[in-house]
């Protein structure tokens, strides 16, 4: 019996410990002062959001034209979500089963898109629409489906698409070829 008891504390422990870890990690001051003789320049500071630099959070304005498309692709190191200032958009995310969670929503409704998972955003009306996107991540990261298989550097061998979306290596080709920096 005691065994058993000491194995349950045991297992809470590893549980509570796992969720100790399991995000950003605790910033090591209050406020972060911005180098302004860096040669590196941002559009905000701490000057302008004091503390921003440190609390793990950022955020973003989207704006979309009529028809305009926010891509599949995931952020690997935050949840996002994102509040319709204006207009309505399609968005969805799929599950690891591959099952899509989809709905349409307007200006005042939000929409949570869980860390690692491929999600998109589609202007469906024929005005612009408007999000801001929070994320619980200073850096969420992103990271585009099409690009990161048919554009990266070096490129993902033509054997290993083929294989994997079972089309050929022309198809394939074709795909790569919109994907190509513009010169």
């Amino acid at each position: 019996m005691a065994a058993k008891v000491a194995l349950l504390f045991f297992t809470f422990g590893l549980a509570f410990l796992a969720a100790t870890v399991s995000a950003d990690p605790d910033m090591l001051q209050d406020v972060c002062v911005a180098d302004f003789n860096s040669g590196v320049k941002v559009n905000a500071n701490v000057q302008k959001i004091p503390g921003l630099n440190t609390l793990g959070v950022s955020m973003a304005r989207i704006d979309y034209a009529p028809g305009g498309l926010n891509p599949p692709h995931t952020h690997p190191r935050a949840t996002e979500m994102v509040f319709v200032l204006e207009g309505q958009l399609d968005v969805g995310f799929i599950t690891t089963a591959n099952v899509l969670i989809a709905k349409t929503i307007k200006a005042g409704e939000t929409f949570a898109f869980p860390k690692g998972l491929v999600h998109f955003q589609k202007n469906n009306g024929q005005v612009a629409a408007a999000v801001i996107a929070a994320f619980n991540s200073q850096l969420a990261g992103t990271q585009t489906i099409a690009a990161t298989l048919f554009a990266a550097q070096p490129p993902v061998p033509d054997n290993v698409l083929t294989k994997a979306f079972q089309v050929g290596a022309k198809e394939v080709q074709k795909i790569k070829s919109k994907f190509a920096p513009k010169k």
